[in-house]
C-alpha cells in the first residue's frame, strides 16, 4: 500500500511539480503581499501657511519612509477630490498662522484626513502619524524653551519601547511561520482528502478490500507517504523563509519536527475522514475547502482568537491550526521549546489520535 500510495502520486510529472515548486512560489508570493507594514503612502500636503516650521513638518512625515508626497493641492476642495478619488491615502493640512502659533506661546494645529474605506491601513498610518507628530512637539518645545532662555523643559517621564522577538516591529517574521502552517494544511488535507475517494472512482477499492490488508496498515498505507510529503514541504519552504526573507530560526529544530508530525496526522486524520464520507473526488474538494476556511478564520492567523466572542473560541480548540501557529511562531521568533508549549502539543497529539481514530472507524462502517 505504502509504495502503491508513492508511485500513484509522483508518476505525474505535473504532480510531483505541484508538490515540489508550488509550495516555494507560494511562500515567495505570500511572503511578500501577506504583510501589514505600510509603506511609502501617498499624501497630498496642503500647505497654506508655507512657513519654516509648516515646511519642516511636511519634511518630517515624507523623510520617515512611510509617507510619500503624491500632490501638493492649493485649496480644501482639491484635497477633498484627491482623496475621494483614491489618488492619495491621506491629507496632511496646515493652515495659515501655524508658523506663529509654533514659535509663539499658542499651539499649532495640525490636520491629517485619512481615508478610512479601508480601516486596518488607516489605523496604522494614524499609528505612525501620532509617533511622528509627538517626536516633532518635542523638538519644538525644547527650541520654544531655548528660545524663552528656560533651558531645556525637563521631562517627568521618559518612555523607552524596547520589542522583543521582533524589535523593528515588522509583520513578515510574524507572517511567514505562519504561511507555513496553512501552505501546509492545504496541501496534506487536499491529498488526503482524495487517498480513498479515488480508489472508490477507479474501481479499485474493492481489490483492496479483498486483500488480506487491516484497517491499520491500510491507514499507514495511506497515511505515511503524505506524512513525508509534508516534511519535505516544511523544509522547503522553511528554507525559503530563514535563507530568503531572513526570518529567526531561534528554537530547537527538533521541537518543531515534532510538532509537524502531530499537526500533520491531525491533518491527515481530518482529510481521511472527508475522504472516507465523499463519494466523488469533487465532493472531496468541496468538502476540504468548507474545512479550511473555517480553519485559518479561527486559527489566530488574521484576527486575534482573544477578540473573538466567547463560544467562537471555544470551538477554536478543535482547530488543529490554533496550536500549530503558537507552536511555530514560539520556535521561530522566542526559541521556546516543549516546556513552555506543551499545552499545545496536547492539543495537537488529542485532536491527530482523534481525527486518524474517527477515520479508521469511518473506513470500517464503509466497507462492513
Amino acid at each position: 500500500m505504502l509504495v502503491k500510495e508513492f508511485i500513484q502520486t509522483f508518476r505525474d510529472p505535473r504532480m510531483r511539480a505541484v508538490l515540489m515548486v508550488v509550495p516555494i512560489v507560494q511562500v515567495l508570493i505570500f511572503g511578500y503581499a501577506v504583510t501589514t507594514d505600510i509603506r511609502h503612502v501617498a499624501t497630498a500636503v496642503l500647505d497654506r501657511d508655507n512657513s519654516p516650521e509648516s515646511r519642516e513638518a511636511a519634511a518630517a512625515f515624507t523623510g520617515s519612509n512611510c509617507f510619500d508626497i503624491a500632490a501638493t493641492p492649493s485649496t480644501p476642495d482639491e484635497a477633498e477630490k484627491l482623496l475621494d478619488r483614491g489618488k492619495v491615502k491621506c491629507v496632511i493640512r496646515m493652515d495659515p498662522g501655524f508658523g506663529n502659533a509654533v514659535r509663539g506661546k499658542d499651539t499649532g494645529q495640525l490636520q491629517l484626513l485619512v481615508d478610512g474605506s479601508d480601516s486596518n491601513t488607516a489605523s496604522i498610518v494614524l499609528g505612525y502619524a501620532s509617533r511622528i507628530s509627538a517626536s516633532l512637539n518635542a523638538k519644538w518645545m525644547s527650541d520654544r524653551a531655548a528660545r524663552m532662555g528656560r533651558g531645556s523643559p525637563v521631562q517627568s517621564l521618559e518612555l523607552r519601547p524596547r520589542a522583543w522577538f521582533n524589535p523593528n516591529m515588522d509583520s513578515r517574521p510574524f507572517f511567514v511561520p505562519g504561511v507555513i502552517a496553512l501552505l501546509l494544511m492545504v496541501t496534506t488535507l487536499l491529498l488526503s482528502s482524495m487517498a480513498i475517494v479515488r480508489e472508490k472512482e477507479m474501481g479499485t477499492i474493492e481489490q483492496i478490500l479483498v486483500t488480506p490488508i487491516g484497517r491499520l496498515e491500510f491507514i499507514l498505507g495511506k497515511v505515511t507517504p503524505f506524512i513525508i510529503i509534508g516534511y519535505m514541504n516544511v523544509f522547503l519552504v522553511a528554507s525559503v523563509a530563514v535563507f530568503w526573507f531572513e526570518i529567526p530560526l531561534r528554537g530547537n529544530i527538533l521541537a518543531l519536527i515534532f510538532a509537524t508530525g502531530l499537526y500533520l496526522a491531525s491533518m491527515l486524520g481530518t482529510g481521511l475522514f472527508i475522504s472516507t464520507v465523499s463519494q466523488t473526488q469533487q465532493q472531496a474538494m468541496m468538502t476540504t475547502f468548507f474545512f479550511t476556511m473555517p480553519f485559518i478564520l479561527l486559527s489566530g492567523f488574521i484576527y486575534p482568537i482573544a477578540n473573538m466572542p466567547g463560544w467562537i473560541q471555544l470551538i477554536t480548540y478543535l482547530n488543529p491550526l490554533r496550536y500549530f501557529l503558537v507552536i511555530i511562531r514560539g520556535i521561530f521568533l522566542k526559541g521556546i521549546g516543549l516546556s513552555i508549549l506543551w499545552p499545545e502539543y496536547v492539543g495537537l497529539v488529542v485532536l491527530g489520535a482523534a481525527s486518524l481514530a474517527l477515520a479508521a472507524v469511518r473506513f470500517r462502517k464503509r466497507t462492513a
